[in-house]
């Protein structure tokens, strides 16, 4: 019976439920090690998402003869000018939009306060309309103070975390550049601990991760700065107030699969309605439009099949990540879960492979 996979399997969990409950009842122990994975974890994931954007330009320039050091210092000149580049075309609109929208935002809170109490006052004058639909508008008003309150709080904790990461950033070119460094020392050293048919297959394995964050980080982010792009274009073409504000935070937001867009679509559709109500069919137009040219034409072409996740499995671990780890686990999740995949996969077509040899030898 010991020979039978579902008992290997049954083993195997056992096993892996019994050391999460050790480590559980002895975390104390841990906690100095947490702390220090909570320091380094926000550079540590920036320094990470600059490398992989950065490795491309670095290969071009090693294969121009390029010294390690000089590509690394022409690198970071490459993100100096962009940075510089951007501030210089972006900055002045955008800072212009964000102090008109910190000027506004009294007057923006008292619409949306007026706006709410009339919705409450009209309460009492549903009669009209059938019991449920009055039950459902009823529950839906009487919990917008509590939407307000939990908006605020997200609202302190974002900026909180905005100040938290410039803090951070500090440590963010170190990262780089250890990584633009010695990326290439870490699969050979870690497949050292190994040897034979193990080595070959931890070397595998690992560039079979590499490639999947590869075409995770750089696929993403480029869909994402032209979804950020199509918004603007939209945005402005309507003339939206903050178009420019609002197309960066829709770029930024569509990094979280799934649910991003909608996230973005919010404070647009609130914008809109304040400053004209049929603005709002205009926005959710243009988010409807990017959307199907994000993901009819632009996300198959970039990114093709490399990940191969079917949406109601990226649904899936969007709630069940959302749920353990909050925000990061929103973003993290479907790239932790490809990476997950492709070792699993390695490890099946491992097994299948030491299978089919001892078959073949009998």
């Amino acid at each position: 019976m010991a020979n039978k996979r579902w008992f290997q399997v049954g083993v195997a969990v056992l096993l892996t439920l019994v050391i999460i409950f050790m480590f559980m009842e002895v975390k104390t122990i841990f906690s100095p090690l947490v702390i220090i994975g909570q320091t380094i974890f926000m550079p540590l994931l920036i320094g990470g998402v600059l490398f992989y954007l950065a490795r491309p330009l670095q290969k071009w320039l090693e294969s121009m003869k390029f010294p390690r050091w000089a590509s690394i210092i022409s690198i970071f000149i490459a993100i100096g000018l962009i940075g510089w580049g951007f501030y210089a075309l972006v900055g002045p609109p955008l800072t212009k939009q964000v102090n008109s929208l910190v000027e506004n935002t009294p007057e923006i809170v008292k619409e949306i306060g007026d706006f709410t109490k009339y919705t409450i006052s009209q309460r009492d004058r549903l009669t009209d309309l059938p019991e449920p639909i009055q039950n459902t508008i009823k529950e839906a008003t009487g919990k917008i103070d509590t939407i307000a309150a939990v908006a605020g709080s997200l609202l302190v904790k974002f900026v909180q975390s905005v100040f938290q990461g410039l803090f951070l950033l500090v440590l963010v070119p170190f990262f780089l550049v250890y990584m633009l460094k010695d990326h290439e020392k870490f699969a050979p050293f870690v497949a050292n601990f190994f040897k034979g048919d193990k080595k070959t297959w931890i070397r595998k394995t690992l560039s079979d991760v590499d490639d999947t964050l590869r075409s995770y980080i750089q696929g993403q982010l480029f869909v994402s700065f032209l979804v950020g792009v199509m918004l603007f274009i939209g945005y402005f073409a309507i003339g939206l107030k903050y178009a420019l504000l609002l197309a960066l935070f829709g770029m930024m937001m569509n990094v979280v699969p799934f649910l991003g867009p909608y996230i973005a679509l919010v404070p647009a559709l609130i914008i809109a309605l304040l400053q004209e109500p049929k603005m709002a069919i205009y926005v959710a137009i243009v988010m409807l439009v990017s959307q199907q040219i994000e993901s009819n034409f632009i996300t198959p072409n970039v990114m093709g099949k490399s990940l191969d996740i079917h949406p109601l499995t990226v649904i899936t671990i969007i709630l069940a990540a959302g749920n353990i780890a909050g925000l990061w686990g929103i973003i993290l999740g479907v790239p932790t879960y490809a990476v997950v995949k492709s070792i699993l996969k390695n490890i099946y077509v491992h097994r299948e492979g030491i299978k089919d040899a001892a078959t073949e030898s009998i």
